[in-house]
């Protein structure tokens, strides 16, 4: 779809990640996975996340609200402490899968998710340390977060952290039952497991945040270009509409022929091993895990600046690009704690 990634201030361990992705991944869309997903939705929409993330299906993940202005929320603290990080996102991980967590606070336990990785992807070190100190079930869950972040990071090295922040506007994504309904309503039509329709909307967009069009020219939630919608078959509706563009992404997949090899149809997607690799090591978590969702459904939109790690909230507007600093003076929330451990 296009030589390199629109958004790589978003994006958001090697082969044995990979290995482990397709093996997870489902050959066709009547797999068990499918079946709960079935009894999930039958259930309707007072069915409850299991407490055990193998078999566990999303919960009710709240969308942060329409009116949320950029000093509602605050960016995520984190302790220095291995010790005490491993224990916050043991924390963080029970909270996301709990039956008990009232839904209005999943977006602040997924952002503190978010932040945990985006520190540790960068410091293998202290990523390694808190591993040590986790609870088993957690090691494969920590191992597909940092391996996804890792290939996006690597697909940015060497280049500076923007001095700028974007033009886009940053919204509320679709309803989490809606973008799961829309995923798995492909997934039926087309064969491509949603759990990888799931994570292209997440590299994306972060499914559907982003309001804006890409350097590449490319539009709406799934970032499509507008010569790509326009092929026959693939484009139908919205471009902007997530199920519409949710739809035209699993189309396109299979013209790539993403079912015979799902590695192929993604880079047809975006001409790189590593966002290939880290699309499906996002779609393995999801697969093996699909209560991983609640946590990266709630992740926020963060770019790589000269001023460290930016948060984008929802509510923020930007008609024209400008400078680091300058937004920072009137959105200093958005720039990482300084007492934050340097990533």
């Amino acid at each position: 779809m296009r030589r390199s990634s629109p958004f790589p201030w978003l994006l958001t361990v090697g082969g044995g990640a990979l290995l482990m992705a397709l093996a997870l991944l489902p050959r066709s869309p009547q797999s068990a996975s499918d079946r709960a997903v079935a009894a999930e939705q039958a259930a309707g929409p007072t069915a409850k996340a299991q407490a055990e993330p193998a078999q566990a299906e999303p919960v009710q993940a709240a969308a942060p609200a329409a009116s949320t202005n950029l000093v509602s929320r605050a960016y995520p603290q984190l302790p220095a402490e291995p010790v005490a990080l491993a224990a916050l996102f043991s924390q963080v991980e029970e909270g996301l899968r709990s039956p008990d967590t009232p839904p209005a606070e999943l977006p602040a336990l997924g952002h503190q998710e978010q932040v945990i990785i985006r520190l540790l992807a960068r410091r293998p070190e202290l990523a390694e340390a808190v591993r040590r100190e986790l609870p088993q079930r957690w090691w494969t869950v920590l191992d597909l977060h940092l391996a996804a972040r890792r290939e996006f990071l690597a697909m940015q090295r060497g280049r500076p952290g923007s001095a700028t922040v974007p033009a886009w506007r940053i919204i509320p994504p679709e309803p989490a039952r809606s973008l799961l309904g829309y995923y798995r309503k492909a997934q039926a039509a087309t064969g491509i497991p949603w759990e990888v329709l799931a994570a292209i909307n997440l590299v994306e967009t972060g499914m559907g945040r982003i309001d804006g069009v890409s350097v590449a020219d490319a539009h709406g939630p799934m970032q499509f270009l507008p010569t790509t919608w326009a092929e026959r078959g693939i484009g139908r509706g919205d471009i902007r509409d997530p199920h519409d563009a949710i739809q035209a992404a699993a189309r396109y997949l299979v013209r790539r022929g993403g079912l015979k090899d799902i590695r192929k149809g993604l880079w047809g997607y975006n001409n790189s091993d590593h966002y290939v690799r880290g699309v499906l090591a996002y779609a393995a978590l999801l697969k093996q895990d699909p209560a991983a969702f609640n946590g990266l459904y709630n992740w926020e939109i963060h770019i790589i600046s000269n001023a460290g790690d930016l948060w984008l909230p929802v509510g923020y507007v930007q008609r024209q690009r400008l400078p680091v600093q300058s937004y920072l003076k009137q959105s200093p929330g958005s720039a990482p704690p300084l007492a934050q451990p340097p990533s």
